[in-house]
């Protein structure tokens, strides 16, 4: 059965355009150790938010598939840390910013939400269909 994630980046650096563009990428530069975890634990198929941070309205903007599972992240010489690759799936007709996401009362367990910092966070099967039905306009 897939899991579902939230994966953030910050659209000045690589965002949801350049990943439709490309086809797929390498989400690497993961440095926290419960986001690599998040990595680690990704299977091919699982579906993930590709979710815009550091802006002004931060929002989770597309869907994405995991492509491969966990390998040696290609930017980390120590060899200690995790990447996988993905692909775009669709966009998203609206997107779902987190203050949208705070005000849904079903989203409050949200990791993203608890963990603001998170870069790579779990998301359940409810929260991940009310945010594609929040996603719907």
């Amino acid at each position: 059965m897939p899991q579902f994630w939230l994966m953030k980046s910050e659209p000045a650096e690589y965002g949801w355009d350049d990943l439709v563009e490309n086809g797929s990428a390498v989400w690497e530069g993961v440095r926290g150790h419960q986001a690599a975890n998040n990595l680690r634990a990704m299977a091919v198929g699982d579906k993930a938010l590709f979710y815009h941070s550091a802006i002004a309205q931060p929002a989770a903007v597309g869907v994405m598939r995991v492509s491969e599972a966990a390998f040696g992240d290609p930017t980390d010489a120590s060899g200690k840390w995790p990447a996988v690759r993905v692909e775009p799936v669709r966009p998203l007709a609206c997107p779902v910013t987190l203050k949208a996401m705070k005000a849904q009362g079903a989203l409050s367990d949200l990791a993203i939400i608890r963990q603001s910092r998170l870069s790579v966070a779990p998301v359940r099967s409810a929260e991940w269909q009310a945010m594609l039905a929040m996603a719907k306009g």
